[in-house]
């Protein structure tokens, strides 16, 4: 290949290894409606939080002791990672997340109520969402033109989230 195609392909030069996801993303799934991707990344995230979160967690005594062993569950080692390493990438999307967490940690809650009011199972309202989710999100990787990594669809999964926090805070002239 000569040099004067090469020309236009170079990639830009980033600070922040956010930023250089970010811009793959968008390179890469640009052409699919973000409110679809907003959707159904809502799905998987919200299906996961909630799998993970109905997990038995031991009983620990001291926790039984002080009447805090409802509050401690295997969600909150997810979410305390999660946020982790989402403030490790960019910690002001990770506190938008952190937001999002606490409103789905909410429904979760809800969720649980109405199982033990007779409703369905919340492993299996999370499980349906899960699936809602990745074949949503799987579909509209199809549609893309160009082929897709396994690596392009995890970075997805895992760091759609805050890619399309990302979005509404360039929206709102914040920066991240």
């Amino acid at each position: 290949m000569s040099k004067r195609y090469n020309k236009g392909l170079k990639t830009p030069d980033f600070d922040r290894a956010v930023d250089r996801y970010f811009y793959e993303m968008d390179q890469r799934f640009s052409s699919g409606h973000k409110g679809l991707y907003t959707i159904s990344l809502a799905f998987v995230f919200f299906g996961v939080l909630g799998l993970i979160w109905m997990i038995p967690f031991p009983k620990l005594g001291f926790l039984v002791r002080m009447h805090m062993d409802t509050f401690l569950n295997w969600g909150s080692f997810y979410i305390a990672i999660i946020i982790y390493l989402y403030l490790r990438l960019a910690p002001t999307l990770s506190y938008a997340m952190l937001f999002t967490i606490g409103v789905m940690s909410f429904f979760i809650v809800q969720l649980e109520y109405l199982e033990r009011d007779g409703g369905p199972a919340v492993w299996l309202v999370c499980t349906v969402l899960t699936i809602i989710g990745v074949s949503t999100t799987f579909l509209q990787i199809r549609k893309i033109p160009h082929h897709t990594a396994w690596i392009d669809v995890w970075r997805l999964l895992t760091i759609g989230p805050i890619w399309l926090w990302s979005k509404v805070f360039i929206d709102l002239k914040i920066k991240y």
